[in-house]
């Protein structure tokens, strides 16, 4: 997988942040669903550790995992409120992801767009257990003491948090060869401008969210339907501002999606649940200000 954009200090490969800096930017981007807040939860992450007594940490694998937790969760919980009156769907920050075969569908299961939405639906203390045990596997005993709560206690709200994920879910396909093809018609009909076509590839339960922010020009509500979605899709590729835009296939948060490009900028990512052999979710990602994780040098 590419690695993390780094804005922390070089760090020595003996160091311990440095030998757990990806574990602990998994951690924080999973809690938070931004690219942007995981990289500052790392950043004052490496501040705390290097003013830290080193003599008094006895695991500092387990100390650089419950600071990232604890600054994630004060992180997450202000953001909960800023959530509520951001402008239009909120989705969360895409990155480009590269995994081995062996990680693909371990990585696509737990970081892949519609899991981060599902995971908004979580407390914040709820959605840290639920990563750190479901995802990392951290024991519950461990969890207790990044979280200060009684392991009975962790216990109980990891039972309610698999519950609660397990039921929103959506039901998806992960048939990577499958996914290759409906991409590749995808492309297809929307550079032909095809309605009828792109329309065949989506199912008629079929939702589109877009994700603008209020920087950029979006549907502020979610549409629904084939005949709607396709429409909408192929009028937005229309516009004179998208002429100089291509679209181009990446592995998006473990799973194969499309890119916007602008030139070799990135200005916008698709990303879709395919069931059934038909798109069944659409999510539009092009809020300028939440594309950092599709740069070259940023990532898992």
């Amino acid at each position: 997988m590419t690695p993390m954009r780094d804005h922390t200090p070089p760090e020595s490969e003996s160091d311990p942040f440095a030998e757990h800096r990806r574990l602990l930017f998994a951690t924080a981007y999973r809690m938070l669903g931004t690219v942007t807040d995981a990289e500052d939860v790392l950043q004052d992450t490496w501040i705390t550790w290097h003013g830290a007594d080193r003599s008094s940490v006895r695991n500092p694998r387990a100390y650089l995992v419950r600071t990232v937790v604890n600054l994630a969760l004060n992180r997450l919980t202000s953001a909960r409120a800023t959530r509520e009156t951001y402008v239009g769907p909120w989705l969360p920050e895409p990155v480009l992801t590269e995994p081995s075969a062996a990680e693909e569908a371990e990585l696509a299961d737990n970081v892949s767009t519609a899991m981060l939405v599902v995971l908004e639906t979580l407390t914040p203390v709820e959605r840290a257990v639920f990563v750190l045990r479901e995802v990392f596997g951290f024991s519950h005993a461990e969890i207790a003491g990044f979280i200060e709560r009684p392991e009975a206690t962790v216990r109980q709200i990891a039972h309610r948090a698999r519950a609660h994920v397990q039921a929103r879910r959506p039901r998806c396909d992960s048939d990577a060869a499958q996914r290759r093809e409906i991409t590749e018609k995808f492309l297809a009909a929307s550079h032909g401008g095809d309605v009828n076509a792109l329309m065949e590839l989506l199912a008629p339960e079929v939702t589109l969210w877009n994700d603008g922010g209020g920087k950029i020009t979006a549907a502020r509500r979610p549409l629904y339907g084939p005949d709607h979605v396709a429409r909408w899709l192929l009028g937005v590729m229309a516009k004179p501002a998208a002429a100089a835009t291509h679209l181009a296939p990446a592995t998006i948060n473990g799973e194969l999606g499309l890119l916007v490009l602008f030139g070799e900028i990135p200005v916008g990512a698709l990303t879709y649940d395919i069931l059934d052999g038909r798109i069944l979710n659409v999510r539009f990602q092009v809020n300028p200000d939440k594309l950092i994780g599709l740069l070259p040098g940023t990532g898992q």
